[in-house]
């Protein structure tokens, strides 16, 4: 039996640690959730992660400094940021290598569906 994919959720929000978790466990998914970016950094999770789901803005390192962290440290892992701060017009810029989506808050379950499908497509 295959184990199933790790998606781990990084967002200083508690409410969004536990719930989003809770979504994507019906939808298959192993699951980690981090209150920090250095949290995730710091964990023995990054090597199996298959997809992040990655808050912008969090004290500490943020979602984009997260992400450059990951990179320079040779983890290329997708990345689907969710926010609940900015508009559309700030999307192009966090639409960079390695990086699936921009989800604004509050986003459907569908709108993640796609998202997680980009991130992780079925061979």
């Amino acid at each position: 039996m295959q184990r199933p994919l790790l998606v781990a959720v990084v967002d200083d929000d508690e409410s969004v640690r536990e719930s989003l978790p809770d979504l994507l466990k019906e939808f298959g998914f192993a699951v980690e959730a981090f209150s920090s970016g250095q949290g995730f950094l710091d964990s023995p999770c990054v090597a199996q992660t298959r997809c992040l789901i990655l808050d912008v803005a969090m004290p500490g390192l943020s979602g984009p400094d997260l992400h450059a962290a990951l990179k320079v440290r040779g983890h290329a892992i997708p990345v689907i940021f969710i926010t609940a701060h900015g508009d559309a017009s700030d999307r192009p810029e966090l639409l960079s290598d390695g990086v699936v989506d921009c989800l604004f808050k509050p986003f459907s379950e569908a709108q993640l569906l796609r998202a997680l499908s980009a991130a992780m497509p079925l061979d």
